[in-house]
């Protein structure tokens, strides 16, 4: 192994609309084909619902909706549920589409610019340009709003 080379963070990149998000690979437990979903009242409005994998209800939260974007673009083939795994609790992200894995440098990373695209910059973490993308990483705890999925998960369905 070579020594001089800097650290990389291992990341699955993701689409919403036109933009490329990342979240570190050892956050995530699956991704999975769009499932029917159970919808949960009195809950956000990025709340969809919860699913039930494998036999482990688990809550789900529609990404556009919690970035304020424009309402869920149709449920096509594309549309994946990225299962994560934050604090021990799982949580299901849907996203436009799952586009693949990547080694990106540490020091490729730069902190996060007071205002890019659609998405508050509390949701991240930093942004990376390779190979002429530029990648969104999100802080997934504070995507997440725990406390919120901490109740649903505690209800029952």
């Amino acid at each position: 192994m070579d020594h001089g080379t800097s650290l990389t963070r291992k990341m699955i990149i993701f689409q919403l609309e036109n933009e490329e998000y990342g979240i570190p690979v050892n956050l995530i437990g699956s991704i999975e084909r769009l499932m029917p979903i159970t919808r949960v009242p009195q809950t956000a409005l990025f709340v969809k619902g919860v699913i039930n994998l494998r036999g482990v209800v688990i809550p789900v939260i529609d990404l556009r909706l919690r970035f304020k974007m424009k309402g869920s673009i149709n449920d096509d083939d594309n549309k994946r549920i990225i299962i994560s795994m934050v604090k021990e609790m799982e949580v299901g992200l849907i996203v436009d589409s799952a586009n693949d894995v990547i080694d990106i440098p540490q020091d490729q990373i730069e902190p996060a610019p007071e205002v890019i695209g659609t998405v508050d910059a509390n949701y991240i973490e930093g942004v990376a340009k390779v190979d002429n993308r530029l990648l969104i990483l999100l802080d997934l705890p504070k995507v997440l709003a725990l406390d919120e999925m901490d109740e649903i998960t505690s209800m029952e369905v």
